[in-house]
């Protein structure tokens, strides 16, 4: 274990130091995905339009690009971006397609960033 010479703390705890190694071991693949989703969403537009899905549950292309007035071009990026990451699906009604957030995802974000 490197224990760092510098640290002004009085006594080392090695058990909470071995366990909370163990821990992140344990979580490796658990926070390597939050960590993908984090990167995903760190984008401004990115991270709206998983808002806006979370509080409209469904919208089409056209709905997200005239809500954030970006082209639809910027939007389908994005959305291949987020779709990409497993972050949201969609699903065909006639020639519209519909864009929501995976049920695995959504409870990650509804506590995050839904009031």
């Amino acid at each position: 274990m490197n224990i760092n010479p510098q640290c002004i703390r009085k006594k080392v705890d090695y058990e909470l130091i071995n366990q909370a190694q163990d821990l992140i071991k344990e979580q490796k693949n658990l926070l390597k995905k939050k960590s993908e989703i984090f990167s995903l969403v760190g984008n401004e537009t990115r991270l709206s339009i998983v808002y806006l899905l979370i509080n409209y549950e469904k919208l089409c292309v056209c709905d997200i690009s005239d809500i954030l007035n970006i082209s639809q071009s910027a939007t389908s990026q994005h959305l291949r971006k987020l779709k990409d990451g497993n972050v949201i699906d969609n699903v065909r009604d006639g020639a519209t397609i519909f864009y929501f957030i995976n049920d695995d995802i959504k409870h990650f974000f509804e506590n995050s960033i839904k009031e």
